[in-house]
């Protein structure tokens, strides 16, 4: 269902904020909510979590359901009407007539518009560490930071280099090796920052699980082992807790971004842009697209040719099942459309089986390379294969609880609440996880 952006505070007591309380956000990326409720993929670790704590039948994502924005959703408790983040990045637009471009590596003080939990718990007192958590680079508020790339100059990593835990060759040799040695890595400080520093809030993100499904498709033999996989990881997370000894103190939140839907064709809009004389080059166009998978967002570029770019879009596009206007942005959770401003001027949806492109040459659709099938998220919320997960464990969970869909955005209100923080959000306490 469609989520209006309606901005309220948590109406919830709040307390101090708890120096001995200890909140862990395990974001395993991509992973669906129809693939934990397969019992055909063994996934006990989950499994045995909620059965020992709370869950939801499905989190819902935010629009775009991509990484970055729903990411900053969980951990702010806003859409992205409000914190603004619309890509795995920021929009930059080079002038007139040229393609934007989105830049990964801008500050977090820039990115996100928006005040986020682990802000207000660093300003609270309490410690906060992140392992390569996203649209977080360069923050203030994070005392314990292993990022997405992590560097020899980095103070965790210092640490973990004179613990043994990781060699510099893991370090210097990091852009050439593969995803599943970075989520190795990631877990190792995981660990390593749960037993040296028992940090108050820890989000710790791993990305295995959404480069194959990427790959090889969604509910495939390749992508269920990615997600059992991931299962396993979790587990040394928990043993991490228990040899820290904060076990009784300590509730890990289990969350997605978003989940996955196979594909079997593709369509390139930038190729129609050019196919009717509206885009010659990346340096020389009228309008550029800029997929998301499910969805794309369509940008003017020279704004004397705003009509004919917008009506290139208008008409009937196979493997386009909707155009949503500026006019029902808000219906979306998408930002109001501004002069020069990060959102675009179309968002086009992608129909069942069709993900969206970027390249310009060549004809406007195609099927998948080889004719086999890839999956792609980003598609609009309502799209039920779009749906995450959301499970919770440890202190002040309930016991076998099980709830309906909710929002993505109430985690970050469940977070406040655990440890004794105040964040205006739109998201609401899950109170039926918590004793």
């Amino acid at each position: 269902m469609k989520r209006l952006a309606v901005f309220v505070g948590c109406a919830f007591a709040l307390t101090a904020a708890d120096s001995n309380r200890h909140v862990i956000v395990v974001s395993l990326d991509g992973f669906p909510a129809y693939t934990l409720r397969d019992p055909g993929t063994p996934l006990p670790v989950l499994r045995r979590l909620m059965t020992e704590g709370a869950s939801a039948e499905a989190m819902i994502p935010v629009n775009p359901t991509v990484t970055w924005p729903n990411h900053t959703a969980i951990i702010s408790g806003v859409n992205v009407a409000t914190h603004g983040v619309l890509y795995n990045g920021l929009p930059v637009r080079p002038g007139a007539g040229k393609a934007l471009k989105v830049e990964p590596w801008v500050p977090k003080t820039e990115l996100v518009q928006t005040r986020t939990v682990y802000d207000a718990a660093h300003d609270a007192g309490l410690t906060t560490a992140e392992v390569d958590w996203v649209a977080i680079y360069k923050p203030l508020t994070v005392d314990y930071p292993f990022p997405e790339v992590p560097s020899l100059d980095g103070k965790v990593e210092k640490e973990m280099l004179a613990a043994g835990t990781i060699t510099e060759d893991d370090l210097k040799t990091w852009r050439q090796t593969n995803i599943l040695v970075h989520d190795e890595i990631w877990t190792r400080a995981a660990v390593h920052i749960i037993e040296k520093h028992k940090p108050n809030l820890l989000m710790y993100h791993l990305l295995t699980t959404d480069s194959v499904q990427h790959a090889s498709g969604a509910r495939t033999l390749q992508a269920n082992t990615a997600l059992v996989l991931a299962d396993r990881q979790l587990q040394r997370i928990i043993d991490a807790v228990e040899r820290a000894g904060i076990r009784d103190t300590t509730t890990i939140l289990v969350v997605s971004d978003h989940g996955f839907h196979p594909y079997h064709h593709l369509i390139h809009p930038n190729a129609l842009l050019k196919q009717k004389g509206l885009l010659r080059s990346q340096d020389d166009n009228d309008g550029w697209v800029i997929p998301e998978g499910g969805t794309a967002m369509v940008y003017v570029t020279r704004e004397e040719k705003r009509k004919e770019v917008l009506d290139a879009f208008r008409a009937p596009m196979a493997g386009v099942a909707q155009v949503i206007a500026p006019e029902e942005y808000a219906n979306w959770g998408y930002p109001k459309l501004t002069p020069n401003g990060r959102m675009a001027d179309l968002v086009l949806a992608a129909a069942n089986d069709y993900s969206i492109d970027g390249v310009f040459e060549g004809p406007v659709n195609s099927d998948v390379p080889g004719g086999g099938v890839r999956g792609s998220h980003g598609y609009l919320n309502t799209n039920p294969d779009m749906n995450a997960i959301l499970v919770a464990w440890g202190a002040g969970v309930k016991r076998g609880v099980k709830i309906g869909p909710k929002p993505n955005v109430d985690v970050a209100a469940t977070i406040a609440k655990m440890l004794g923080v105040e964040l205006k959000m739109e998201g609401k306490v899950l109170t039926e996880f918590l004793q």
